[in-house]
């Protein structure tokens, strides 16, 4: 199998791709073929030989991982060959497979990709557990979330809304802080431009801030603390900033506020109970919506190396995460079907988000966007047949649709309608819907026939908006399906959904 390996201690640069033996499980442990690997700060760190825990050269980088079961050893009974997984390796995930403790290893939940499992453990773990066991962050409280741009930052962004407390974002561009706007963040602070404390003074009429989490250090620590509000918890989470910051201890004095450190490693390790219980209640954010990691990039694994200098770089917004069977597959695993796309995704960043059914009401009659294009292959289509009963020729023998006017199979034309809440969720996101039901189409119009193994892409202009009965809104959105390179839609429809 394919590996990237730390040989030596050093800039990512120095990692090197290698032809290694793949793994064996042990008593207890399992083998992972990994589908998606998130880079973490703690990668460049152990690459350096400057993280607490410290690998036996050489060792391959990368400590959160997803993908399927591909082999068990003796003594694990909850998994077998095939499961979709999850799993938290600390280091060996920059791989084709990683061999896992059974203990760190968790099923995938329903609907779940596989990039989107790799970039949920180390964020959301740490974020919840800071604010929820350290802080025990209360509704109405002010959560100062410093690098709120990073993986955490973001993380802590979206748990601090929806724990109910009123967030200020800090982070070191206004692109940033637009990430941070569209996960919710109340308040913005870009500390490039503007003095820390003065910003926080403003915001906080004078008051402070109850709860500072600061995966950062370096130099807007003190700050930071300087401007806690009587009873605070300052949390300390990481040093992505570079230097360990030496505080003044007359500041906790006179603020009466407390200094907390945030280990969440250690925390999952002594306390498995309560961090089971956390994961439990993450999960069910998840079902339900409420949390969705921000991917910056998708990087095949020979460029792992660069997804780590652009993390020591800051230039990851959320979550960068490496695809060791290549960007071909990725764009199998995450649906963005252009290589573009994939090699640079923002799949949140892009969407237009709405907060209130005011905002949406003021919208009607303006274009929403377009989804990314999404190649109809050959698979969707049988898949498709089998599950519907419909099996003509024209849609699944290959041999003979070759021969047809269309020179290849065609997609059925419901399976184009159906694929529209798909692309609609790239467009556009509802803030505050805790539900929302596809209640199907009207005015269909069928125009062109898609061609196997051509590209589409939905271009929605939100037509019609009504109020419902217990406080529900009727959406209906004009949406056309375009081919790739032809003037000819595939077809329009109007899509109708009601959201509560």
């Amino acid at each position: 199998m394919k590996a990237i390996l730390c040989e030596s201690y050093g800039s990512p640069d120095k990692l090197v791709l290698k032809e290694i033996e793949s793994p064996k499980p042990g008593l207890n442990e399992l083998i992972i073929e990994v589908k998606a690997c998130s880079a973490n700060f703690p990668d460049t760190l152990i690459i350096q030989n400057l993280y607490q825990f410290k690998p036996e050269l050489p060792f391959s980088p990368g400590g959160e991982v997803a993908g399927q079961v591909k082999e068990v050893g003796e003594g694990v009974k909850n998994f077998k060959k095939g499961d979709s997984v999850f799993a938290l390796c600390s280091w060996g995930g920059f791989a084709e497979e990683v061999k896992v403790a059974v203990e760190r290893v968790f099923p995938m939940l329903p609907g779940m990709d596989y990039v989107t499992a790799a970039s949920v453990m180390y964020n959301y773990g740490t974020s919840y557990h800071a604010l929820k066991d350290r802080a025990q962050l209360k509704k109405g409280e002010t959560l100062l979330v410093l690098g709120a741009a990073g993986g955490v930052g973001l993380a802590a962004v979206e748990l601090g809304k929806l724990m109910g407390a009123k967030v200020i974002a800090a982070a070191s561009s206004a692109e940033k802080l637009a990430i941070c706007k569209e996960k919710g963040a109340d308040e913005y602070i870009n500390y490039e431009e503007s003095d820390l404390k003065d910003a926080i003074k403003s915001l906080t009429n004078g008051r402070g801030v109850d709860v500072v989490y600061d995966p950062v250090g370096d130099k807007w620590a003190e700050p930071a603390l300087r401007s806690m509000a009587w009873n605070g918890r300052y949390l300390v989470v990481g040093f992505a900033g570079g230097e360990i910051p030496k505080i003044p201890l007359n500041l906790p004095l006179l603020k009466g506020c407390s200094i907390m450190g945030v280990f969440w490693g250690r925390f999952a390790t002594t306390e498995p109970q309560n961090s089971n219980k956390n994961l439990g209640e993450l999960a069910s954010y998840f079902l339900k919506g409420n949390l969705k990691p921000n991917i910056y990039k998708l990087y095949p694994l020979e460029e792992a190396a660069m997804a780590l200098q652009d993390l020591m770089d800051r230039k990851v917004i959320g979550k960068a995460v490496i695809i060791p069977a290549g960007i071909e597959k990725a764009l199998e695993i995450v649906g963005y079907m252009e290589k573009a796309v994939v090699k640079n995704v923002t799949p949140v960043s892009g969407k237009l988000v709405f907060h209130s059914p005011e905002e949406i009401k003021s919208f009607v009659g303006k274009e929403m966007g377009k989804s990314a294009w999404l190649r109809v292959n050959q698979e969707m289509v049988n898949l498709f047949a089998d599950a519907t009963l419909d099996h003509q020729w024209i849609h699944v023998d290959m041999e003979k649709a070759a021969l047809s006017p269309f020179g290849s199979t065609i997609a059925h034309g419901y399976l184009t309608l159906s694929l529209l809440p798909k692309l609609m969720s790239e467009i556009y996101e509802i803030s505050f819907s805790q539900m929302g039901i596809n209640y199907g189409t009207e005015k269909v119009r069928f125009l062109n026939p898609v061609k196997t193994g051509s590209e589409i892409r939905l271009v929605a202009v939100l037509k019609h908006v009504s109020d419902m009965p217990n406080n529900g809104l009727k959406m209906i959105v004009e949406a056309t399906v375009e081919i790739r390179d032809l003037d000819k839609p595939a077809c329009y429809a109007e899509a109708i959904s009601v959201i509560y």
